[in-house]
């Protein structure tokens, strides 16, 4: 582990040993009523509305057994530090119907120092709901619930969580500042539809170190408005690889700026590392300061892509070009095996093309053999070893 890094998160867990010392309360579930095998949405509503109110920290306990929970909302602002220790199974309701339609099934918000750990796991058991996903073709779906719903909170920790086969995305980051995520383990099979892993948008100083996802999505994915993200010594298989994007689709979309992904594997991954724009939309933005480097692909179709092209399931037009401007972007080290010849694709926008986009030290083979690149609207710089550019 790098100095940086070392110190980074070291900083991370200042203000967790601070309080730490101090005296904490707990507020156990059981004491509100909560049982093994039985649903336990009001008892931990209570706890933490007691704990929120707390003046001294405060911890609520689910201790270990399995359990059901309805949809949750547990908001701030709290009046000390507050940590919620899972250490049990918790599991949604199958139906995706007793979820209402709510954007999350467990949604936190609204929280300064906040901590959400313990080794447990909440499983969203989302198969009723994969199965009858046809959202990608009817605009009028039935809404799925994502397993988690992180908004607003400020200098804050998620360690040591399992998440489940979430019904949607596992888990989404809004409007958060200094938030870290370490030692996650989020888990849906290739098969689940639109089941990202974390999904990031209008927050600063993401991180997320040392965790395992393996999803039917993106493991990763930035939305507009996210800025300084670290993503360190993570796993992503299956999935689709750790994507910026996709950008450009929706009016009033916010710059994304400042992604370092480094010391990751992907295994079996649809895409590797990639940034993903719409063409044909209005929306004049920008993504820039993209780092991507230490990293080791294992049977990876599209290990490194650039597509400004992209356009799911048809639900765009490709005449005009995408107005999203790339720039300051650095692919260094990346090596293994692609699952396709064409390991490198930068397929850039003719109205913006990329800028200041850097190779170097690229080493993927496909079959054993050496691996191809694509460039269009793009002028990359190379160095060192890097599969060659077809013209």
């Amino acid at each position: 582990m790098d100095t940086k890094l070392s110190i980074t998160i070291f900083t991370s867990f200042l203000f967790l040993a601070s309080y730490a010392r101090a005296q904490t309360k707990d507020f156990h579930v059981t004491k509100y009523g909560a049982r093994p095998n039985s649903d336990i949405t009001e008892a931990l509503t209570n706890a933490w509305k007691d704990a929120c109110g707390s003046t001294i920290p405060s911890k609520v306990v689910v201790p270990k057994a399995t359990y059901m929970l309805k949809q949750i909302d547990l908001k701030g602002p709290c009046k000390a530090p507050i940590k919620v220790q899972v250490d049990g199974k918790i599991l949604a309701p199958k139906n995706p119907k007793h979820l209402n339609g709510v954007d999350q099934w467990v949604n936190f918000g609204y929280i300064n120092f906040f901590t959400l750990s313990g080794g447990g796991t909440f499983d969203g058991q989302g198969e009723m709901a994969w199965k009858h996903n046809d959202c990608g073709k009817n605009k009028n779906c039935d809404r799925l619930s994502m397993n988690f719903g992180f908004a607003f909170l400020n200098n804050s920790i998620i360690k040591d969580i399992t998440s489940k086969d979430s019904k949607n995305f596992h888990i989404n980051v809004l409007g958060c500042n200094n938030l870290t995520f370490i030692n996650m383990n989020i888990n849906a099979p290739a098969t689940s539809l639109n089941t990202d892993g974390i999904h990031i948008g209008r927050s600063i100083d993401v991180k997320i170190y040392n965790s395992n996802i393996g999803t039917g999505d993106d493991c990763i994915s930035l939305g507009d408005g996210s800025k300084q993200i670290r993503v360190i010594n993570v796993t992503c298989g299956p999935g689709h690889g750790i994507s910026v994007g996709s950008l450009g689709k929706y009016p009033n979309e916010e710059k994304v700026e400042g992604l370092t992904v480094k010391n990751c594997t992907l295994k079996n991954t649809d895409n590797g590392v990639r940034i993903k724009t719409w063409p044909g939309t209005p929306i004049i933005s920008s993504v820039s300061k993209m780092h991507f480097e230490d990293i080791i692909m294992v049977n990876v179709s599209n290990p490194i892509l650039i597509d400004q092209q992209y356009c799911l399931w048809n639900q765009c037009t490709k005449q005009s070009p995408s107005k999203v401007k790339i720039t300051d972007v650095s692919f260094k080290n990346i090596r293994g095996t692609s699952a396709t010849q064409e390991a490198i694709v930068l397929d850039c926008s003719s109205s913006v093309p990329c800028e200041s986009v850097e190779l170097k030290d690229i080493d993927l083979t496909f079959n054993g053999a050496v691996t191809t690149a694509k460039f269009a609207n793009a002028k990359p710089t190379i160095k060192g070893k890097v599969p060659k550019h077809l013209a």
